[in-house]
């Protein structure tokens, strides 16, 4: 190619898709918009070499450092996509076990310019609503400890709880790791020696709630994740089976979030055959 040609190329080349870089930072999974903008104000963010400033804008082409590392960015898809998860017992999340063992992230759609990022955990023993988006703001909101987000969870435990114990677990328990509460706590049925219970937990610490039984000498026989901040999980959408938000009740979550909508985009979604649409709180 010739240089007339290569400059008149340049010149009516689309323009690159550029976004603020603390937003493009949130994005990525790294933090808040509002930790971003900390970073960048501290120095800590490089844009091609030069310490960044709060507003600067960043392309597809630029290359970005926190902290000396070089971060990834993604521009290609804007759009923010939530899909859900019935997760089985047995299942891990994480992207890759060296044990082998299957993950939550095998059953998941494949993606193109961007990944699926898992919004908090459960533990390898309970199963139920697990989400996952392309927004890493999104998730940082959802996760959080400072936005005290809802889980709920259907208990299942071998003996039953007092009044008394109800009440200390709503006012609070002291852990290994520090002080625990519950929202919410009733009884929910059961025959023999199992009762059912549905809690309501304002963080996600690890093994959280089964210890919180524990703590007063019952086990956790089966632990479900129902609800996770506005979404709650689909009674017909079983074990093993995803579905992916439509863009009505993605913007719906967004604006619980105290997000911006992202573009419209049509589509059916990943439903499995006997799945409905998610319930929003």
């Amino acid at each position: 190619m010739g240089r007339a040609a290569s400059r008149l190329q340049q010149a009516t080349a689309p323009e690159a898709p550029s976004e603020r870089l603390q937003k493009a930072l949130a994005s990525a999974g790294l933090g808040s918009r509002r930790e971003m903008e900390e970073w960048i104000a501290q120095g800590r963010v490089l844009v091609n070499g030069e310490t960044a400033t709060i507003g600067s804008k960043v392309g597809p082409g630029d290359v970005v450092k926190v902290s000396g590392r070089r971060v990834y960015l993604r521009f290609e898809d804007k759009r923010t996509r939530i899909l859900i998860y019935h997760k089985s017992e047995g299942e891990i999340v994480t992207r890759d076990d060296p044990e082998g063992r299957a993950t939550v992230f095998d059953a998941l759609p494949k993606l193109r310019g961007a990944k699926w990022i898992a919004v908090g955990r459960l533990d390898y023993n309970t199963d139920g609503l697990m989400i996952f988006t392309t927004s890493g703001e999104l998730a940082n909101n959802l996760m959080h400890p400072r936005f005290e987000v809802e889980r709920e969870y259907a208990v299942r435990v071998l003996g039953e709880l007092t009044e008394e114990m109800i009440a200390q677990l709503l006012a609070g328990v002291e852990l290994d790791d520090g002080m625990a509460q519950l929202q919410s706590c009733f009884a929910a049925g059961g025959e023999g020696a199992n009762r059912w219970y549905r809690v309501v937990i304002k963080e996600g610490r690890k093994r959280e709630v089964r210890r919180l039984f524990e703590h007063f000498g019952l086990t956790v026989s089966r632990l479900t994740r129902i609800r996770f901040g506005p979404i709650a999980l689909p009674p017909q959408l079983r074990r093993g089976q995803k579905m992916e938000l439509e863009d009505e009740l993605v913007a719906r979550v967004l604006e619980w979030a105290e997000m911006a909508p992202s573009p419209r985009r049509h589509t059916r979604g990943v439903p499995d055959k006997h799945s409905r649409k998610p319930r929003m709180r």
